[in-house]
């Protein structure tokens, strides 16, 4: 613009004054141009100076709330209760992560009482047994905000205990059972483990074969469960058998058992190359004997309270992976910001660029999904279609997000020292063990 009006001066002479002006302008936009390259350089400077494992290991920034704006099922209170959480994970879960997951599990018992305490284990459970008597919405965000936590092993234990293990409970227990056992569990005095998954019969929960026979008075039950986490710590587990030899969505009931029992044999805690914090077992039975009055529910309907149960389990894991998605996305933006191939940051590929952007586009729209599900379900309306579809995509670009980003790390990625590394190993367990893709395909299409 300054070479423009010194060219037009001096082709018309249109006299000093103008002359004059003209200068004055050229002078203040080269001093603006100066400024900004010196404060360029000033940055570029700074950011020179921090080494690669600075931005390896650096906590994930906070994504942005949507306060001030309308969100789709979140508000103010949906945000503070957020917040809330987070400082519990910056205190007293994140800066322990590394230590639980080199020893193979964590302190349940210790953790679940702090989350207890504060009122998180049952926000959407009835408040005369502990909970804060909130919608599922309330659950949703907390299990986002979990996603914060540094590890998957830790948020997934949170998750059984607080909304996979205890929905049936709260929604069709006696209030015998529910002060037996949902309460200290909301409170954190006791955890909790799901008994559904066998070694022949994962997400086929029809196929079970573990049986709890009427005797009497009790229920004598034989069989065994696998992939149970939380399972080497569990005061009590939900568990799913056989009660009669009728049609296989007919004959399943639900119990609360405690793990205390005679009969009942740890055989196993099962090493895992992801999710390492969290304990996973294979329990046996063998002749347990279990009071009548610890059935939950009906008799013969525990198929149906199962797959109820599905339906918050399976939105819930979809919330809580969103956040650990978008955070290893951030963080390979941030990562590949400053490593330099061939004299340019690797994010300067447009090849790059374009990856990250449509893997973010991705998360977005999953996390529409999840939230027109979950709109619909407070609601009162049956979401496991929905459900299984976020699951589906859930699963399906979790372990498509995570390859992508793992190898614009370089040999950083093949560490332990970054979050995209261990998310990478546990989305490999969470695809085979809870998010079997044939199956949801199959939950779709019925």
């Amino acid at each position: 613009l300054a070479a423009m009006v010194l060219s037009l001066v001096r082709m018309r002479k249109r006299g000093k004054d103008l002359l004059a002006a003209a200068m004055s302008l050229c002078k203040r936009l080269l001093h603006f141009n100066v400024s900004k390259l010196c404060q360029s350089y000033q940055t570029s400077r700074v950011c020179s100076e921090r080494t690669y494992s600075d931005y390896a290991s650096q906590k994930p920034k906070p994504r942005p709330r949507a306060e001030g704006t309308d969100h789709m099922i979140f508000t103010e209170d949906h945000f503070a209760l957020q917040e809330s959480l987070r400082k519990i994970i910056d205190k007293e879960i994140n800066p322990f992560v590394d230590k639980w997951e080199e020893a193979g599990t964590f302190p349940a018992h210790r953790v679940f009482k702090i989350l207890g305490s504060a009122g998180f284990l049952g926000v959407n459970k009835p408040t005369e047994y502990g909970g804060l008597g909130l919608d599922f919405t309330y659950t949703v965000a907390l299990a986002e905000e979990l996603g914060n936590i540094r590890c998957g092993g830790v948020p997934m234990a949170i998750g059984v205990q607080s909304d996979m293990a205890t929905p049936a409970l709260a929604r069709f227990g006696s209030a015998a059972l529910k002060k037996e056992f949902l309460m200290p569990t909301i409170l954190g005095d006791k955890v909790a483990c799901l008994g559904v998954s066998e070694a022949g019969a994962g997400s086929d929960v029809a196929s079970i074969k573990t049986k709890a026979v009427k005797t009497g008075s009790e229920y004598v039950i034989n069989g065994g469960k696998m992939w149970t986490t939380n399972g080497t710590q569990a005061d009590w587990m939900c568990l799913l058998a056989n009660t009669s030899d009728g049609p296989a969505h007919r004959n399943k009931s639900l119990f609360c058992l405690p793990m205390n029992l005679p009969g009942i044999h740890l055989a196993r805690r099962i090493e895992k190359i992801g999710m390492k914090s969290s304990d996973t077992a294979e329990i046996f039975f063998e002749e347990v004997r279990l009071p009548c009055e610890n059935l939950i529910g009906e008799e013969g309907m525990g198929f149906t309270y199962q797959m109820l149960q599905f339906q918050e389990e399976r939105l819930w894991g979809v919330a809580n992976i969103l956040t650990s998605m978008q955070n290893v996305i951030q963080e390979t933006i941030e990562y590949t910001k400053q490593r330099k191939i061939f004299s340019q940051p690797i994010l300067h590929n447009q090849s790059v660029h374009f990856r990250l952007a449509e893997l973010e586009t991705e998360v977005e729209l999953l996390r529409s999904l999840l939230y027109r599900a979950t709109g619909l379900y407070v609601k009162g309306n049956d979401v496991t279609k929905l459900a299984s579809m976020a699951k589906l995509k859930a699963g399906r670009l979790a372990r498509e997000l995570s390859d992508s980003c793992l190898q614009f790390w370089g040999g950083m990625g093949f560490t332990s020292d970054v979050f995209v590394s261990r998310f990478y190993r546990s989305v490999c367990f969470s695809v085979l063990v809870c998010m079997l893709l044939i199956n949801q395909r199959l939950y779709i299409y019925r």
